[in-house]
């Protein structure tokens, strides 16, 4: 399983949600590189920025999609809580530019307060927070974008794993927390399980923060 699937919580820093994977690293960081950037991104591909700009991966587990924004010009920050995952994404992206960071959502705390990203990815992360840790994470997210910056959210749907923490979260949900934190929904789509399971299906969006008028 890859971190698309939803399976883990290394975006996020609580117990519940990162237990037991500094201990599964070695298994989980094959699983991760299974699939590409492209596949899990396909639907959003179009929006990611093409321009060479700054870009945060929160939960970004070994790397492999920091890896390939940086591939694109990109200079990207990968925030990921978890020490194990951090030091195989350093073994397996070893000439990729990427500043790693011990962080996690909601809050971000080691990320600079005036710190503004053209991007913020948060994959396969935002079902393991619960409704107040969701809000927190969309107002921190909307203040580390730049105007103009877009936030790209992937969200699991389908029966829980055992041992694994997840909340039911929704596309409608999303985009009403995101407009009410002054984020404006331009993306929504759904697709099926990459490695095709009938009981799991996604949802992909993408939200902006305004850019500023003159």
């Amino acid at each position: 399983m890859s971190d698309e699937d939803g399976e883990n919580a290394h975006g996020v820093r609580h117990v519940g949600g990162i237990a037991g994977y500094g201990e599964a690293a070695d298994v989980l960081a094959a699983q991760y590189e299974e699939v590409t950037f492209d596949e899990v991104h396909r639907d959003v591909l179009h929006r990611v920025p093409a321009e060479p700009g700054r870009i945060l991966d929160v939960g970004a587990g070994t790397g492999r999609d920091a890896a390939a924004l940086t591939a694109r010009g990109h200079d990207v920050v990968a925030v990921e809580p978890t020490a194990e995952l951090r030091a195989h994404g350093q073994r397996l992206h070893p000439g990729a530019a990427i500043e790693w960071v011990d962080d996690a959502l909601p809050d971000l705390s080691l990320i600079g307060p005036i710190e503004h990203f053209d991007a913020v990815f948060a994959t396969a992360v935002w079902m393991h927070l619960n409704a107040p840790e969701r809000r927190r994470a969309m107002a921190r997210t909307g203040e580390l974008l730049a105007p103009g910056g877009l936030l790209f959210l992937t969200l699991r749907h389908g029966p829980v794993p055992e041992g694994r923490q997840m909340f039911e979260v929704s596309t409608a949900e999303t985009v009403a927390l995101g407009a009410e934190l002054g984020l404006r929904t331009i993306h929504t789509s759904e697709r099926p399980d990459l490695h095709g399971r009938n009981s799991v299906h996604w949802s992909c969006l993408v939200l902006e923060r305004p850019k500023l008028t003159p």
